[in-house]
């Protein structure tokens, strides 16, 4: 009986809890040996309070939050070529000397979501509660904010909301399209950018009002 595919959430607990297990029966090589409640990372995921969607990041971003730190993983040279707004390049080398406060929120990104995973492993071990990773990483960046897709056969309803979604993606230098649409066969150039300026309070936003999504473990 063929089993069906793990979702992307599903893969980074499995990721997670495997780091987990292995962390509780090896010691670092430097520092102060660790212990982790696997239990409580699985609660942690099971209840996907453990990320922050690309479209939730977008909406922090153009309301100028401060209250967290966003983290590129990627190599130096992949976060010169293009990195989302407002990010800081931190290697998984670097932050374990990283001088992070612990009562600071931080969002962690890469190409994927299996990179952020081990590094999101590694600052937990190390202390720090309030982490999350980006869903999808850079990759759901692209594919949600910068380059949404219009279904063809999407409602009235659908393409209304996917207006709020093409004006987002235009803030930050994407391009929203229609699916089925012809599309340019020379590699898609990520726009060049530093973050955008706020929206000013009591102007109008590209971002769609949301529901507040319960947290808690």
């Amino acid at each position: 009986m063929k089993l069906p595919p793990l979702t992307l959430n599903q893969k980074l607990g499995a990721v997670a809890l495997a780091l987990g297990a292995l962390a509780l029966f090896s010691t670092p090589h430097r520092g102060p040996v660790v212990t982790l409640d696997t239990r409580e990372l699985a609660l942690v995921v099971e209840k996907e309070v453990d990320h922050v969607t690309p479209s939730e990041l977008a909406g922090w971003i153009v309301q100028g939050r401060s209250d967290y730190r966003l983290v590129d993983l990627r190599t130096e040279s992949d976060y010169a070529a293009y990195h989302i707004p407002t990010a800081e390049n931190v290697t998984v080398a670097a932050l374990p000397e990283f001088p992070f406060l612990r009562n600071e929120k931080i969002v962690l990104y890469s190409d994927g979501g299996i990179h952020a995973a081990q590094a999101w492993m590694l600052m937990r071990a190390q202390g720090y509660n309030a982490v999350y990773t980006v869903l999808g990483g850079l990759e759901g960046w692209k594919d949600d904010v910068l380059y949404p897709v219009l279904p063809a056969q999407a409602s009235a309803v659908d393409r209304a909301r996917f207006e709020r979604v093409a004006a987002l993606s235009r803030f930050f230098g994407g391009e929203p399209r229609a699916e089925g649409a012809a599309v340019a066969t020379a590699p898609i150039e990520l726009p060049k950018l530093t973050a955008p300026a706020p929206v000013p309070a009591g102007a109008a936003s590209p971002v769609a009002p949301r529901k507040k999504k319960k947290e808690g473990c």
